[in-house]
């Protein structure tokens, strides 16, 4: 399951530019189950997945315009990024289940997470970290990181 989820959010990745918010739909919010660091962006490089979970990435990403994507499973309060220890500001889209796949939400759907995409402004390398605490009980706090070369 783990395996179709991430295939799901690799292709969510070129979607969620752009996506409007969902419809509210009367249910209580899932806490966050995952979370995950799927591609590293840049221009020397294109897009890395790294959505295998390794601690930095293979390719030299260093240089202006590095974007690092997130898909986050299940709703939290505030998420906290940054690259060795400075705030970095970034964007989210919604994301819904459709049967077996996740999609982009557009107008409609229940939305179960998000992709978070997040450009480090100029800063060229060092380690990216999100965390991110659950909305409802039971309030887990879930943390990811990677080292951007």
């Amino acid at each position: 399951m783990h395996s179709t989820i991430k295939a799901m959010a690799l292709g969510l990745v070129a979607a969620a530019f752009g996506l409007g918010a969902a419809t509210a739909v009367a249910r209580s919010a899932p806490p966050l189950s995952q979370l995950e660091i799927l591609k590293v962006e840049s221009p020397a490089c294109g897009f890395e997945d790294v959505s295998d979970g390794r601690s930095q990435t293979q390719c030299d990403h260093s240089g202006p315009n590095i974007k690092v994507y997130v898909l986050e499973i299940g709703y939290g309060r505030q998420p906290h990024v940054t690259l060795d220890g400075f705030e970095v500001n970034g964007t989210r889209s919604a994301v819904c289940e459709n049967g077996s796949s996740l999609v982009p939400c557009g107008n409609s759907g229940i939305t179960v997470g998000y992709i978070y995409i997040f450009d480090l402004a100029g800063k060229q390398e060092g380690t990216f970290s999100f965390s991110n605490s659950s909305l409802n009980a039971p309030g887990n706090t879930m943390s990811t990181q990677i080292y951007i070369k």
